[in-house]
C-alpha cells in the first residue's frame, strides 16, 4: 500500500481509524488484564484504604483496600462482555424479524412492525429496570433484558434494506432460478444488508455498556464483589470529598469507551455510504 493511498484512508475515514484505535486499546486491556493487572482485584487490604493514586497503586484504592487499577481493567472485561452478548442477542432477533418482515410484507409485516412499535413505546431503561425488578441482577440476566429490549431498532432497519433488495435483479433471478424464500433471505438479501447491521451493532454496544454502567451505579446491575465500572463509580460517589479517583478513572473510562464505538459506527457508516465522494 502507497503513502499516497494510507494518507487518503487516514483522512477521508479519520472516524472510522480514531474510533478503532480506541476499541482496540480498551479491548487489549481487557483480554490483558491478568498479566496488566497489578494486583488481586478481589484482595482486601485494610491497611490500604482509600490510598491516592501512586507508583504502587496507579488509580489508588477504594474504600476495602482494593487496587483501582485492577479493578478497573477486570471491570472492563464484564463491561465488553456485557456489550457484546447483549448486541449479538438483540442483532440475532432483530435481522430475523426484520429479514422475516420485509420479504413476506403483507399481514406478517403488520403485525411484526405493529409489535415493535408497541415495544417502542416503552422507555428502553424503564423497562429494563421494572424486569430485573422481578429477577435476580446477575450477569447473565443482564446481558439478556439488554438483548431482550434493544433489537427494534435492528429489526426497522433490515426490514427497510430487505424491502429494498428484493425488488433487485438477483434476488429475481434466484427467485426464477427456482431458489427457495430461506436460500434467498440468507444467501442473498442477508449478506447485502450486513453493512448497516454492522454500523448498528457497532453504535449498540455503546448503548448496552451505558446501561450496564447505569444499572451497576443504581445497585441493580453488575454485583459486588465482581467489579464493573458502574459499581466502582457508586463507590466513588460516597466518598467524592475525600477520594476523588474513584470517580474520575471510571468515568474516563466509560466516556472513551462509549466515545469509541460511535466514533467506530460513525466511521463505519460514512465507509459503507456510497453517497460519499471517493
Amino acid at each position: 500500500m502507497t503513502k499516497a493511498r494510507i494518507r487518503y484512508l487516514l483522512q477521508c475515514h479519520a472516524l472510522l481509524w480514531a474510533g478503532l484505535c480506541i476499541v482496540c486499546v480498551m479491548s487489549l486491556g481487557a483480554i490483558l488484564a491478568p498479566w496488566l493487572s497489578t494486583h488481586n482485584p478481589l484482595q482486601l487490604d485494610l491497611d490500604a484504604i482509600l490510598l491516592p493514586p501512586g507508583p504502587e497503586h496507579f488509580f489508588g484504592t477504594d474504600t476495602l483496600g482494593r487496587d483501582v487499577f485492577s479493578r478497573m481493567l477486570h471491570g472492563a472485561r464484564v463491561s465488553l462482555w456485557i456489550g457484546f452478548v447483549s448486541v449479538g442477542i438483540a442483532v440475532c432477533i432483530g435481522t430475523t424479524l426484520g429479514l422475516i418482515a420485509g420479504y413476506f410484507r403483507g399481514l406478517i409485516d403488520e403485525c411484526v412492525m405493529r409489535f415493535v412499535d408497541v415495544m417502542l413505546c416503552f422507555p428502553s431503561f424503564f423497562l429494563i429496570l421494572a424486569v430485573i425488578a422481578f429477577l435476580e441482577p446477575s450477569l447473565t440476566n443482564i446481558m439478556i433484558i439488554i438483548g431482550l429490549t434493544s433489537w427494534m431498532g435492528v429489526a426497522r432497519l433490515v426490514r427497510a434494506e430487505t424491502l429494498s433488495l428484493r425488488e433487485r435483479d438477483f434476488v429475481h433471478a434466484a427467485r426464477l432460478a427456482g431458489a427457495s424464500s430461506i436460500r434467498i433471505l440468507l444467501c442473498h438479501i442477508l449478506p447485502n444488508a450486513i453493512a448497516p447491521m454492522l454500523v448498528s451493532a457497532t453504535l449498540g454496544i455503546a448503548g448496552a455498556i451505558l446501561v450496564e454502567s447505569s444499572l451497576s451505579f443504581l445497585g441493580i446491575g453488575v454485583q459486588h464483589p465482581l467489579p464493573s465500572w458502574g459499581n466502582i463509580l457508586i463507590e466513588g460517589k460516597q466518598t467524592l470529598g475525600i477520594a476523588w479517583w474513584l470517580s474520575l478513572f471510571p468515568g474516563l473510562a466509560i466516556l472513551f469507551t462509549v466515545l469509541g464505538y460511535n466514533l467506530l459506527g460513525e466511521g463505519l457508516r460514512d465507509f459503507f455510504d456510497p453517497r460519499i465522494a471517493r
